[in-house]
């Protein structure tokens, strides 16, 4: 069974951009490129992850489902889903470079570190986001309507 997937005298074709990925616009430990992020973090880390994920477009109270704030990671080894979710949401709408192994083993080593980094990048690039497909319809083999008598075709408007 063969499916029709254009019609006799229509060539459509899709052009797909793909860029190469961004990279993060600081490192995991650059504190000091945002003291504020990581002032915030060291006297409330709740309400800085909170605030961020708000910023971000999640429900505020998001990160307070993480078991890092619950106490249960530590020596268990269980990496915080939310915190990985964030990182690889940001990393999507940013087209940022990197894997969801690298967002779990930097979620579960260096979890505040983690936290100010997603609170930069958002801060820095805005809640914002690139269409990058394209679609052409090329007609071909389209017939032509015979010079009828009288038919003249319009040159001036």
């Amino acid at each position: 069974m063969e499916a029709i997937v254009s019609q006799p005298g229509m060539v459509t074709t899709q052009t797909v951009t793909i860029s190469q990925g961004n990279r993060w616009t600081t490192d995991l430990c650059d504190c000091c490129d945002d003291c504020g992020i990581c002032c915030c973090a060291l006297w409330c880390f709740p309400c800085m992850q909170c605030n961020t994920a708000s910023e971000f477009g999640e429900c505020f109270c998001l990160p307070l489902m993480d078991p890092t704030m619950m106490g249960y990671v530590g020596c268990s080894g269980v990496c915080p889903p939310i915190t990985m979710a964030m990182r690889a949401g940001v990393r999507e709408r940013y087209k940022i470079q990197g894997s969801i192994c690298d967002d779990c083993v930097r979620s579960c080593c260096c979890y505040t570190c983690t936290w100010c980094q997603l609170a930069r990048e958002i801060r820095r690039r805005g809640n914002w986001s690139q269409v990058t497909t394209a679609q052409t319809t090329v007609l071909t083999n389209v017939p032509l309507l015979p010079n009828a008598q009288g038919y003249t075709p319009l040159t001036e408007y």
